[in-house]
């Protein structure tokens, strides 16, 4: 063999060790946040992802797999001879043992379930569920999968939240909460039942004995007044109640957008990726439809169009009156404010005027805006 034939097959031996090399690292190093493929239908109710992490025959006596249930998907009743260990990762669901009753698992909790313990777990019913389940002395583990999962043994939680009035909150407190989140379990409710039964009375009771206002504007609206406050958690609730009362995700997220040009992106990109989370959680596809009615060389013309529908006639005054140092700043407010946002779709003027309003008030110092 001459050298240039030697040379060549070093080359092509170097080539597949390289390719050799790169295959084990892909199966040394995969991704559990991918949600895999569906499963098998005969062993669940609803939409469940499984993507097996880590199997036996990587070389460890273990089955790690993420598993991704849609809303009211859930597993059928069964169990494993090695029990089990679900670390729950995003979102919220639940998990029962056959005679017990259903308990409630969120982000962060570790459910260990004992050996051969007749179970099932999966996604509540507004939103979905993300855990590892990992089986160890696989080789010795066998899982029996049973009947499904009833919907009276399903639907028990929420029912039972239903009944569970805090004491002390009225009836119609009570309804008027539950039209919001229908079978939600308050925490503070259990730890702190005064202040949660005098604030119910007053916000789900009084002011609203009070209020005609549409359900779905005033959920908009404190949606709005929670940006302006910077109140992320109480957000995040009313994102959902505002879902819950049939507010689309496109009114919701226009909301978000027109908190930019009054709070800066600063103070809004957290409020956005929240509303993105809550929207996966709920099985809402992403991106939205696209509300735009400008372009960037009509956006100034139609702002400022849109801008006088609402001021009115002293729109050029203030133009007028504006020093020619600053006249750019009334250009801003009319093409990026009004044109860039207050001229999109999925929200009428009338309601951006609201929330807009919302976000004046929450934010403080702008009274004389307001």
């Amino acid at each position: 063999m001459n050298k240039w034939k030697l040379m060549i097959l070093l080359g092509l031996m170097a080539t597949a060790v390289r390719a050799q090399n790169k295959q084990d690292q892909h199966k040394m190093i995969t991704s559990f946040t991918d949600k895999g493929n569906e499963a098998h239908r005969e062993n669940f109710t609803g939409t469940v992802w499984v993507n097996m992490n880590v199997k036996p025959d990587d070389g460890y006596n273990v089955n790690i797999g993420t598993v991704t249930f849609e809303p009211k998907a859930r597993t059928n009743w069964h169990s494993h001879t090695s029990g089990q260990i679900l670390f729950v990762v995003e979102g919220e669901g639940y998990y029962q043992e056959a005679g017990k009753p259903v308990r409630l698992i969120q982000k962060g909790d570790v459910v260990k379930i004992p050996k051969r313990v007749r179970h099932w777990h999966g996604a509540s019913q507004q939103k979905a569920m993300r855990h590892i389940a990992m089986i160890s002395n696989y080789d010795e583990d066998k899982t029996d999968w049973l009947e499904p999962v009833n919907d009276a043994d399903y639907n028990s939680y929420a029912t039972a939240a239903n009944t569970g009035q805090i004491a002390g909150v009225s009836d119609m407190a009570h309804k008027n909460h539950e039209a919001l989140w229908p079978g939600y379990e308050s925490k503070a409710g259990q730890t702190d039942p005064e202040l949660i039964a005098v604030f119910d009375n007053f916000a789900f009771d009084e002011v609203i004995a009070h209020d005609t206002m549409d359900i779905k504007i005033r959920t908009l609206m404190i949606m709005a007044s929670t940006i302006g406050s910077q109140a992320l958690t109480e957000y995040k609730m009313f994102v959902n109640a505002a879902l819950n009362t049939g507010v689309t995700p496109v009114a919701i997220k226009e909301v978000v957008y027109q908190a930019v040009p009054y709070l800066g992106i600063s103070k809004v990109i957290d409020f956005l990726n929240a509303t993105n989370e809550i929207f996966k959680e709920r099985g809402i596809a992403l991106p939205l439809a696209g509300q735009s009615t400008t372009t960037p060389e009509t956006r100034m013309e139609k702002g400022f169009a849109k801008q006088r529908e609402i001021v009115g006639d002293r729109l050029d005054d203030m133009y007028k009156n504006s020093p020619k140092d600053l006249l750019h700043i009334q250009e801003f407010l009319s093409a990026n404010c009004f044109g860039d946002y207050i001229t999109r779709g999925g929200l009428d003027i009338k309601t951006r005027e609201l929330v807009t309003l919302s976000f004046l008030i929450a934010m403080g110092g702008a009274e004389s805006q307001v």
